[in-house]
């Protein structure tokens, strides 16, 4: 989306709106005063239509997590430009050509995915590891999405991929293949990764960076793994998790495939 000067003021007034609101949150007059202030503000914006859209989303009954829809299409139109691995490795020669394996029978769904940045980085390392397609669902952003693409470095064009409104509807689609949906969770007692029976074809479910993976999905999953941490955070940031998990699937889907299946 390309904006001149005028949009992108709105768009950076509507963003600041938005974070009063998150900022708010733990008082609950304060709350409903930014969230009808940013609603009234957004329906002001009629030469606007995208804005205008996400104010049908500010109720003041809202959950936190559904904050996140208006939060996240704000932040990638109007946050400032980052430094990605595009500017660093501009002028890195590209690499010689290689053969491309055939792909693993996984696909990865990525639900309510807050930022861009983070979906571009599971679509490199999808390709890297050679996961079939990425279906994503919910609020994440679309893989042609400029800051999606920046972080995938051209990768967002060699995976397969779908968007599904719904997860519960993706999930549902995988079932009907015949594949088993395992989610990635910070859930106590879950297995690590390399000691999960993956079977193939197969399904990793990926959640929100703030509120993980909603509670009916993890009741759809048929099981649950999580990457033990050591140190005072919780979990790892969702785009560096996957590639744990993903790398741990490749290697289960090698062992199998040299055992013949």
């Amino acid at each position: 989306m390309i904006l001149d000067m005028t949009e992108k003021r709105a768009w950076q007034v509507a963003l600041a709106r938005a974070q009063a609101i998150e900022a708010a949150w733990d008082d609950p007059a304060a709350r409903q005063r930014a969230i009808l202030a940013c609603r009234h503000a957004l329906e002001g914006q009629e030469e606007l239509p995208h804005l205008c859209r996400l104010a049908q989303l500010l109720d003041p009954a809202m959950e936190r997590r559904q904050l996140a829809a208006v939060l996240a299409p704000l932040e990638r139109v109007a946050a400032r430009r980052r430094v990605t691995d595009v500017e660093v490795l501009a002028d890195d020669a590209p690499p010689a050509a290689a053969a491309v394996a055939a792909p693993m029978p996984l696909t990865v769904v990525v639900d309510c995915l807050r930022s861009a940045f983070n979906l571009g980085a599971i679509f490199r390392t999808a390709e890297c590891l050679g996961a079939a397609r990425i279906w994503v669902c919910g609020y994440t952003a679309a893989p042609s999405q400029t800051q999606v693409a920046q972080a995938a470095m051209g990768t967002e064009r060699l995976v397969s991929w779908q968007a599904w409104p719904r997860v519960g509807e993706a999930l549902a689609a995988l079932r009907a293949e015949g594949a088993a949906c395992v989610a990635l969770e910070t859930v106590r007692d879950a297995p690590a990764p390399e000691a999960y029976p993956w079977t193939f074809p197969g399904a990793l479910i990926l959640g929100n960076e703030r509120f993980g993976i909603d509670p009916e999905t993890l009741r759809q999953a048929d099981g649950v793994v999580r990457i033990p941490v050591y140190g005072r955070k919780n979990s790892l940031n969702v785009a560096t998790a996957f590639a744990v998990c993903a790398y741990a699937i490749r290697r289960a889907w090698d062992a199998a495939d040299g055992a013949g299946r």
